[in-house]
């Protein structure tokens, strides 16, 4: 007589699914190195902001959050039918573009070319030369820049006029703000932004290399076929959180390389913010103008986050 197994043919038993807080002890370890990031997020980030209704108020530091009264969309009617927002959208998007189109590819251009150095020694000598100015404030970069570029004993001027030509104005004329402020941002961040794309680049495996050069692919066909594609994801989320930043250029690399001569073409929201809020005292004004930028910026993101998603790729969540 054959015995028949009395579990055959019937469905495997259900996976009974662990209860959370016995995840959040078994991972206890995690999370609690996980604690000090979160708090910084809380207390940093989410906290303040709960200070966005003044934008809705007439705020008075005297009378406080509670005793303000509440103006509505006051504010932002009054900021989009101002000039100013013309001025302030079009400088801000303008320079924002010139740095999606200049400064955002050139960390992945070192990223691979610093890939294919086959000296390790000078591979990180170079990468060491190319983070440093990373660690220097922008108050050094823009004093840099100023001492090189000044009509008053500059040294590219100097250079100028021993070859016979003018003086060129570099710091006061309008039309150079914007290279320059592109230039500055290329040396202080692209040297930092190629450790992302290294780290990316050795998940590549070797074999895929190895297979091509037996194929006869050269280097270039091998950094075109293997390489970017996979980095391609990082590139990606890089590009979605370059996006996210589109109007949030930053107060203090600008607000260092404005002067009277050039503020038409060099104010944007950052230094628009500062001026309206701390300077002038429009503390509801400013803020309503800082939630603007925001809101685009989060409309931004999830826009380009969808458009990723829709092209097959993984995005930012």
């Amino acid at each position: 007589m054959v015995s028949v197994d009395a579990t055959a043919g019937h469905a495997p038993a259900t996976y009974r699914k662990r209860p959370w807080w016995q995840s959040i002890w078994r991972q206890r370890a995690l999370y609690l190195m996980a604690i000090p990031g979160i708090a910084y997020f809380i207390v940093f980030k989410y906290v303040p902001m709960g200070g966005l209704v003044i934008a809705f108020q007439d705020y008075s530091p005297f009378r406080g959050i509670a005793g303000s009264p509440w103006v509505g969309f006051e504010h932002f009617i009054r900021f989009f039918s101002e000039s100013t927002f013309v001025m302030l959208l079009v400088n801000t998007v303008t320079i924002s573009l010139l740095l999606l189109i200049f400064a955002f590819p050139v960390p992945i251009i070192l990223a691979l070319l610093l890939n294919e150095l086959r000296s390790k020694l000078f591979q990180r000598s170079i990468q060491t030369v190319i983070y440093l100015p990373h660690f220097m404030s922008w108050v050094i970069v823009v004093s840099l820049f100023y001492v090189l570029l000044t009509t008053d004993g500059g040294s590219i001027n100097r250079l100028l006029e021993s070859w016979g030509m003018q003086s060129v104005p570099f710091l006061t004329d309008p039309d150079w703000l914007r290279p320059l402020y592109t230039i500055q941002e290329i040396w202080k961040t692209a040297g930092w932004g190629t450790i992302i794309y290294l780290a990316a680049m050795t998940g590549v495996d070797m074999e895929l290399y190895e297979a091509a050069e037996l194929d006869g692919a050269g280097r270039w066909l091998q950094t075109w076929h293997i390489t970017l594609p996979a980095i391609r994801p990082t590139i990606i989320v890089m590009f979605i959180l370059a996006i996210g930043d589109f109007l949030e250029l930053g107060f203090e690399h600008m607000f260092l390389m404005l002067n009277s001569l050039n503020r038409e073409v060099g104010e944007i929201f950052d230094t628009y913010v500062y001026t309206a809020g701390i300077q002038n005292g429009q503390l509801s004004y400013a803020t309503a103008v800082g939630l603007f930028k925001g809101l685009v910026g989060l409309i931004l993101v999830i826009g380009a986050n969808k458009l990723a998603k829709k092209l097959g790729e993984e995005g930012v969540y």
